[in-house]
C-alpha cells in the first residue's frame, strides 16, 4: 500500500511517502509560511526522487488542524483535488495527534501546543501504550497558564512540544517537565502518514473529497473583527 501524506499546518511545511509500511521519503521545509508556493515543487521532487506518480497512491493522508487556517487550506485543497481527480480516500489526521507521535517511545504524558492568538494554545494529551497513542485529553483550547496549572496538578514531568514551547519558553522555563530535541517539535508529513496508515487498517477517519473539511477549533482572527464590527454596528 502506497500512502502520500500532507502536512501544512504550522510554519514547516512537508510531504511524505510510505511504501508498503516504509517510509521511503520525506520533504520539510520549515521556514516562512509559503507553503502555496512550496508544496508541489516538494510533491513533484518526492515523486522524481521515490520513483513514483500520482496512480501509484492508494491513500492520501493529510494533516487537518488546528493550526494556520491559511495553512490548512493549502494542504487540504491540493489533498481534494488529487482525491476527486483520481478517488482516492483521505484520511485525516489532528496536527495535535501529529506531533505526539514524534514522542511516541516516551512513558510520559505527551502534551504537544501550538500557537492559537492571544495567550492561548491549541493542546491535547496522550499516553503512549503498546505502540500506539492513547487519548487522554482530545483537541481543545486553553490558556497557557492555566494549562500549566493543569500540568502541575495532572501530568508532572510530561513531554511538552511542539511550536508553542517557542513562544511560551519563558513560562516553561524552571518547571517540571520535559522538552524534547527541535526535530522533535516540528509537525511532520511522515507521522501524518504513519498515524493515517493505522488509521486506514481500522478504517477510521476515512473521507472522500466532499466529505473531509478543516478541523479549526476557534474562530479565524477576521470572523472574531467581523463580528465585533456586527455588534457595534447593532447587526
Amino acid at each position: 500500500m502506497n500512502i502520500l501524506g500532507f502536512d501544512t499546518s504550522t510554519k514547516s511545511a512537508s510531504v511524505a511517502l510510505i511504501k508498503d509500511d516504509v517510509l521511503v521519503g520525506e520533504i520539510l521545509i520549515n521556514d516562512k509560511r509559503t507553503h502555496s508556493q512550496k508544496l508541489m515543487p516538494m510533491l513533484e521532487d518526492l515523486f522524481k526522487l521515490g520513483d513514483i506518480s500520482v496512480d501509484d497512491i492508494d491513500v492520501l493522508a493529510v494533516c487537518i488542524g488546528p493550526g494556520s487556517f491559511t495553512g490548512l487550506r493549502i494542504a487540504m485543497s491540493t489533498v481534494k483535488a488529487i482525491s476527486h481527480v483520481k478517488n482516492i480516500p483521505i484520511v485525516g489526521v489532528n496536527s495535535l495527534e501529529t506531533l505526539a507521535n514524534n514522542m511516541a517511545f516516551t512513558d510520559k504524558y505527551i502534551i504537544p501546543i501550538l500557537d492559537a492568538q492571544a495567550t492561548q494554545v491549541y493542546y491535547g494529551i496522550y499516553k503512549s501504550e503498546n505502540g500506539k497513542l492513547r487519548v487522554v485529553e482530545d483537541v481543545g483550547v486553553i490558556d497557557i497558564d492555566d494549562l500549566l496549572e493543569k500540568i502541575e496538578k495532572l501530568y508532572t514531568g510530561a513531554v511538552i512540544l511542539g511550536e508553542g514551547t517557542t513562544k511560551y519558553g519563558n513560562k516553561l522555563e524552571n518547571k517540571n517537565i520535559y522538552i524534547p530535541s527541535p526535530e522533535k517539535n516540528i509537525s511532520k508529513a511522515s507521522s501524518v502518514t504513519s498515524l493515517a496508515m493505522q488509521k486506514y487498517k481500522e478504517e477510521k477517519n476515512v473521507y472522500d473529497s466532499y466529505d473531509i473539511v478543516p478541523l479549526y477549533i476557534r474562530k479565524s482572527q477576521a470572523e472574531i473583527q467581523y463580528e465585533e464590527r456586527q455588534r457595534k454596528d447593532g447587526i
